[in-house]
């Protein structure tokens, strides 16, 4: 009887912790996702893009959220901020599926890094390695998906003269693409980065608790 309950205290014990470390976790990404939602709305104009492409900074806390919990975490605020997002827009979704599709492919190796190198360099590393790759894959999304999917509501040829009354040397949207996309996405890329690495010193510390605290709190409740 006296071992039967012991068993049941350390259970409950077990529970109780990994309820707290889930509670903690959820509270953090949810304050992120709302962060990411306000930012996706402050969206800004590039003199250089067609109108209807647009700058905004709100991959910045999914890719703090990927540094302290992972890439998945990151991956969730970036569901969370565009289904939030697309019941106040006008791109009949295909704006925010281009925006969840490169906010991935830059979280996603950016909490990969890190995890593995938890400090000012590897945040930077893990930051320019995700710019990368999300500039790469706005080439192969917009041309393959995103872009076929806008010729529903905006024809091919409309699109593509958006680009070429800025330079008129492109003729066709994959020149387009590559001439246009991939500067401003690595533009974007680059303020993220910048502005991770001039955030990541005040908030190091409370990112290296968070992160121990979870890390604890999950080893307990596996014990």
């Amino acid at each position: 009887m006296a071992a039967a309950g012991k068993t049941l205290h350390v259970t409950n014990g077990s529970n109780g912790t990994k309820k707290r470390g889930s509670i903690k976790k959820m509270t953090l990404t949810a304050m992120l996702a709302a962060i990411a939602v306000i930012l996706m709305y402050m969206e800004i104009p590039v003199p250089f893009m067609p109108g209807f492409i647009k700058l905004d900074i709100s991959d910045l806390p999914a890719l703090f959220g990927s540094f302290i919990y992972g890439p998945a975490c990151g991956v969730l605020i970036c569901l969370v901020k565009n289904v939030l997002h697309s019941f106040a827009t006008n791109t009949m979704f295909v704006g925010e599926i281009s925006n969840f599709i490169l906010g991935c492919a830059f979280v996603v190796p950016a909490g990969v890094i890190y995890q593995k190198r938890s400090d000012k360099t590897g945040a930077v590393i893990a930051s320019i390695t995700g710019t990368v790759a999300m500039a790469l894959l706005s080439i192969v999304s917009n041309y393959f998906l995103v872009y076929p999917i806008y010729y529903n509501f905006m024809p091919k040829d409309m699109i593509l003269k958006a680009y070429q009354a800025i330079f008129p040397g492109v003729h066709s949207i994959l020149q387009a693409l590559i001439v246009f996309n991939v500067p401003f996405t690595l533009l974007k890329g680059a303020i993220c980065v910048v502005l991770a690495w001039l955030l990541y010193v005040p908030l190091a510390p409370m990112m290296r608790k968070i992160k121990v605290k979870y890390t604890v709190y999950s080893k307990e409740a596996n014990e």
